[in-house]
């Protein structure tokens, strides 16, 4: 593992969610699930828990449901030092209605005035947030806030861009937000705000449909209403990325198929610039690409972050670090996430490993 920080930046919020995959109306009046997540705080705790050295940054109110979130991640070994702390300002909920069979899951957004979307570029020590860092993960999410937030974004890439510090951005589009200019459609503010983002970074991560809603850039042979993904068809779609984004050395494309809220098939493409081809995981005996069929899955939340998490962990480390068997890591380590009721994935190396490596029986271990 390469030495330094592993850093994420983007917004963390308190998680609501009803028990036993009830409804709302079921549920309230009544009591929720309170945990935390974010997407990048997300990648940061997996990162954590597979070893390597990572560190948390956002902004938030100074208050004790702040302080048990970052008490939280200390206690998963996330450097949580450089968190910026305000007087005023509220940390962001959301509330997450769990699906099952055919009724799919359910976000809703409370995040207006949270404090990293009134925090402009200049409320920020950028060099000392990336001190020690050797690499920095960014989402499309938190640029989706508020044009202060994209602001931020956008210069904290420049500043890490202009110290030599990689960069990895999940796309990670969301309808629901992006609507902090008036009259402008979300995909059409996400496909100018991050088409200035991207041209920073070095690694790009996204799911089958990012590309599509964000850029425009469509596999035409997949079916995501349908379910069906053509694998081959993503190889296209990240050969266009690179075109457009000449820094980029790799694209990561996460590839579900769902069949039901319970059953989905998972897998991933990896494709690299310097090998000019893809590699795709997992393969079966015959070395073609063969998805992992997850079935009761208990939380699918965080699977993406899950996924990014093990490719950074598996692009910067030693042992892992082939496309081919950095891609092997990533699915691995997502395929497990849909296990773990919360967002963060609580995992370990020989875990991910063990099933990478085909032991996925789910036996005991004794």
């Amino acid at each position: 593992m390469k030495d330094g920080y592993l850093v994420g930046f983007g917004e963390v919020m308190l998680r609501l969610c009803p028990p036993e995959r009830k409804r709302f109306a079921q549920a309230l009046p009544g009591q929720l699930e309170a945990t935390f997540g974010g997407g990048e705080a997300n990648v940061c705790a997996s990162l954590a828990m597979l070893g390597a050295k990572s560190r948390y940054l956002t902004a938030l109110p100074e208050n004790p449901v702040s302080a048990a979130f970052a008490a939280q991640l200390r206690g998963l070994k996330v450097d949580v030092d450089h968190i910026l702390y305000t007087k005023s300002g509220r940390m962001g909920v959301y509330y997450a209605e769990h699906g099952a069979a055919q009724r799919g899951s359910n976000v809703v957004y409370d995040r207006e005035n949270s404090v990293i979307s009134l925090l402009g570029p200049e409320a920020y020590d950028f060099p000392s947030m990336l001190e020690n860092a050797c690499h920095l993960h960014i989402t499309g999410i938190t640029p989706s806030l508020s044009e202060k937030a994209y602001l931020t974004t956008l210069e904290l890439v420049k500043y890490a861009s202009s110290q030599g510090i990689n960069i990895s951005c999940d796309l990670n589009f969301r309808k629901k937000l992006w609507k902090w200019r008036p009259g402008t459609a979300p995909r059409e503010l996400a496909a100018e705000c991050m088409g200035e983002i991207v041209p920073y970074v070095n690694w790009i991560i996204c799911n089958e449909e990012d590309a599509s809603d964000v850029f425009g850039i469509a596999s035409e042979s997949s079916s995501i209403e349908e379910g069906k993904i053509d694998a081959e068809g993503y190889c296209g779609v990240a050969r266009r990325l690179l075109e457009r984004f000449p820094k980029a050395e790799y694209v990561a494309i996460t590839l579900r198929e769902s069949y039901s809220a319970n059953h989905n098939n998972w897998g991933a493409m990896l494709y690299s610039r310097a090998e000019g081809k893809a590699f795709f995981a997992p393969n079966n005996a015959n070395s073609e690409y063969h998805p992992y069929e997850i079935r009761n899955i208990v939380d699918r939340f965080g699977g993406g972050d899950s996924f990014g998490a093990g490719l950074i962990y598996a692009l910067h480390s030693e042992e892992y670090r082939a496309p081919a068997t950095a891609i092997r890591f990533a699915a691995a380590a997502s395929c497990l996430k849909h296990t773990i009721h919360g967002d963060y994935n609580y995992v370990s190396l020989a875990e991910v490993v063990n099933l990478m490596n085909g032991s996925g029986s789910g036996r005991v271990m004794r």
